[in-house]
């Protein structure tokens, strides 16, 4: 045996549990089972990537699901017990009964909170949400005079660039500027292999919102690129207006995931209509020419229906 593979015994996980099955976790769960180790993911809610919609999701679940990853979702944490590094035990509950898992190592991939507490916000004046984050306004400001908060302890989405837009913001409001988070569009991604990439509504929000859209999808097969490459596992879906043409939403898993995205990105914040992207002469062979193809499969408007007696121009 080798010094490298003596050192890889040592160190890689035999059986990784991770309790949570959102973006965290599953990064490092595909990366822990590409080392080789045997990996478990366990889920409280009702399905990996609980933001996404059902489709991203279950797509998620099945590219993992070929690596060889088990993944118990929805299931119910009981019991915890060992050491991680050694030896470790939990017990869950799901839909088919109650079972023991046996692993070395375990990963809390569970979310965060914030670390405000008791540190004496309450006595500078500063005021908490009910969840724990430091109160702010749209311009970040809080609840005490000149005290500005910004980034995961503000309640702001939980990203390093969403970290660092709320810099810029509280830089240029303190030298007079007017800048806000309202309608800032938050783009993320989640580094798996594929990525998964999303920015504006999802479909789940939509419905949430009783905003009317119009849903184009397109699997990666069906991208030039991903012909070319082989990387044709994912899709592509987009939100556009159901009474307009403006770009709602953009989810993506696919290679490059996050560089499309990034067009989508930019052509949203512009305002520019979905037609502009469709019509696009993207370079070929490149995954932004999918974007051709994903909005030539927008639905047309939906016409108004005429009322009995309307007079028809």
């Amino acid at each position: 045996m080798t010094h490298i593979e003596a050192l890889e015994l040592d160190i890689l996980p035999a059986h990784l549990i991770v309790i949570g099955g959102g973006y965290a976790g599953l990064e490092l769960a595909q990366a822990y089972r590409r080392f080789g180790s045997e990996v478990t993911v366990v889920e409280a809610g009702s399905q990996l990537m609980g933001r996404e919609d059902a489709d991203a999701s279950h797509e998620i679940r099945r590219l993992l699901a070929d690596e060889g990853v088990q993944i118990h979702v929805p299931a119910e944490l009981l019991e915890v017990s060992g050491q991680s590094g050694n030896a470790v035990s939990i017990a869950l509950r799901t839909g088919s009964g109650e079972q023991t898992i046996e692993g070395s190592h375990i990963l809390v991939a569970a979310g965060r909170v914030p670390n405000t507490a008791g540190i004496g916000l309450d006595k500078a004046g500063v005021e908490l949400t009910d969840r724990g984050y430091v109160k702010v306004n749209e311009r970040l400001e809080t609840s005490a005079p000149e005290v500005w908060a910004l980034g995961d302890c503000a309640g702001s989405p939980l990203f390093t660039h969403i970290s660092e837009d709320d810099f810029r913001i509280v830089r240029d409001n303190l030298a007079g500027g007017r800048r806000s988070t309202h309608d800032r569009f938050v783009p993320y991604c989640m580094f798996t292999d594929p990525p998964l990439a999303h920015v504006g509504l999802s479909e789940r929000e939509a419905e949430r919102l009783g905003v009317k859209t119009r849903v184009a999808k397109l699997p990666m097969s069906a991208v030039l690129r991903a012909q070319a490459t082989g990387e044709t596992e994912g899709f592509m879906k987009a939100l556009v207006g159901e009474s307009d043409d403006r770009i709602l939403g953009f989810t993506m898993i696919g290679a490059q995931a996050g560089e499309v995205m990034a067009v989508v990105h930019t052509a949203m914040m512009a305002d520019l209509p979905y037609t502009k992207l469709r019509e696009a002469d993207f370079t070929h062979p490149t995954f932004a020419e999918g974007l051709g193809f994903l909005f030539l499969n927008t639905p047309p408007r939906q016409t108004q229906p005429v009322r009995a007696g309307a007079a028809v121009a």
